[in-house]
């Protein structure tokens, strides 16, 4: 499954001998990732030929004449088309020639040096520990140190994730990504431009049932049960009054293996609960709230007369979803050109005969999307588990082998919208894309 790049702007800018090149803003699930020259992307480009051949998605070719305004926006959006393609082989994904240069780049375009330095990472109890890592550590990396350091098991690695956590007002907590594992914890902290931004542990899969594979590792049982403590207290898990007394009795025996057994009762236990939004149904402008999980996105709506309306859609009816940025350029002549974060996530559901699209107006869109990816995932390793004869790929693993095809099509692509005012001449374009083209 593609990963979330996207180039959404690009800045010309003048050369040492008196030219000009084009900078590229690249940026990972809506957050600014790095800055790069067109040179340094095909160079890059030319060292993966030399390990991986000719099977790599096509770079854009080389001008050498001087671009006109169409060229040089065909070449940014092909550029940011390379750059989610090529990051759909997991051997790619993983190789020392992949990581290496993302590396440098996300160093030189914050200007860091690679150095030792102490990094607080977050536990769902709201305690930190601290870590020492280099500045030019992954995440994949600095996850390997924390959980040397609490006694996590190194095979339950990929059922945990570190992410990036703004902390609220009165408590409340904002997760806005999880951090990718060729990403550098220490460069995305210290870029960020949120206030209050931490690199927190959590962990990461929305199937509750898979709690079971955690429970012969003490520190993994610590965890789940710090998070599953954490979700009923900010109410993302919403237990019932008898459900709760049970609970608080299990606590205050410190029984986490039983809490854990009674939690997978909970409505929403596991889930991702997203800040509150706005989306289209049943008629544009509801606030919701969404919590995603199961196997299922649940929406808490509210309605104009503000009565409340639960809605669940169920993912194996989700034919195919895309990412949308709908904001403006803030800043444009200064150094940042950050984005003002205005995103739509959009999904195509199956009803009866019908596939309508819905849209959620959230800046965690590509949070949302990529829990839409992970509960896929998670889907297809339970159907290859009921039909040994088959092979898959995990995504987020990287492992070679043979993709068990799912019904549901990942276009999660960041695409730029100049203005609202397109809205409607775009949306037409939704009815001529095929389900196989997707």
């Amino acid at each position: 499954m593609k990963t979330h790049f996207c180039i959404p702007v690009s800045q010309p800018r003048p050369d040492a001998l008196g030219g000009r090149y084009v900078l590229y803003s690249v940026y990972l699930d809506g957050l600014l990732f790095c800055r790069v020259r067109y040179s340094q992307l095909h160079r890059w480009n030319e060292q993966l030929k030399r390990v991986f051949g000719n099977g790599l998605p096509p770079f854009p070719p080389k001008y050498y004449l001087a671009m006109t305004t169409s060229m040089a926006d065909e070449r940014r959006e092909r550029l940011e088309q390379y750059l989610q393609n090529v990051t759909m082989d997991p051997n790619v994904l993983r190789s020392d020639v992949f990581i290496d240069f993302l590396k440098l780049v996300q160093l030189d375009t914050f200007s860091i040096t690679t150095k030792k330095a102490s990094l607080d990472i977050f536990l769902p109890d709201g305690k930190s520990i601290k870590v020492e890592v280099l500045t030019s550590d992954t995440a994949e990396r600095v996850l390997e140190v924390v959980s040397h350091k609490i006694g996590l098991c190194r095979e339950l690695l990929d059922y945990f994730g570190l992410f990036l956590i703004q902390f609220c007002k009165e408590g409340k907590l904002s997760v806005m990504k999880k951090l990718a594992d060729f990403e550098l914890p220490y460069v995305s902290l210290r870029s960020s431009e949120v206030e209050n931004c931490q690199v927190g542990l959590r962990k990461w899969y929305l199937d509750p049932s898979l709690d079971v594979v955690l429970m012969d590792c003490r520190a993994a049982v610590d965890l789940i049960y710090m998070q599953a403590l954490q979700d009923i207290e900010k109410e993302w898990a919403k237990p019932t009054q008898a459900q709760r007394q049970k609970l608080e009795t299990l606590q205050k025996e410190d029984n986490q293996t039983k809490f854990l057994e009674l939690s997978q009762e909970v409505r929403h236990y596991g889930y991702m609960q997203l800040d509150p939004c706005t989306c289209d149904y049943p008629e544009p402008g509801c606030g919701t709230v969404l919590s995603v999980g199961n196997n299922e996105i649940s929406c808490c709506i509210t309605l104009p007369d503000n009565q409340t309306q639960d809605v669940t859609f169920q993912m194996n009816r989700v034919k195919c979803w895309q990412v949308t940025f709908l904001g403006t350029l803030l800043d444009v002549d200064g150094p940042q050109r950050t984005l003002n974060q205005n995103l739509e996530l959009r999904f195509q559901y199956s009803e009866d005969s019908h596939r309508p699209w819905f849209v959620f107006y959230t800046k965690q869109a590509f949070l949302l999307s990529s829990c839409l990816k992970k509960m896929i995932s998670e889907k297809t390793v339970k159907l290859a588990a009921e039909n040994p004869e088959m092979q898959i790929e995990v995504p987020e693993q990287g492992r070679s082998k043979k993709y068990f095809q799912q019904s549901q099509k990942d276009y999660s692509n960041f695409l730029s919208r100049k203005s609202k005012i397109k809205i409607t001449k775009i949306d037409c374009v939704f009815g001529n894309i095929k389900e196989e083209d997707l």
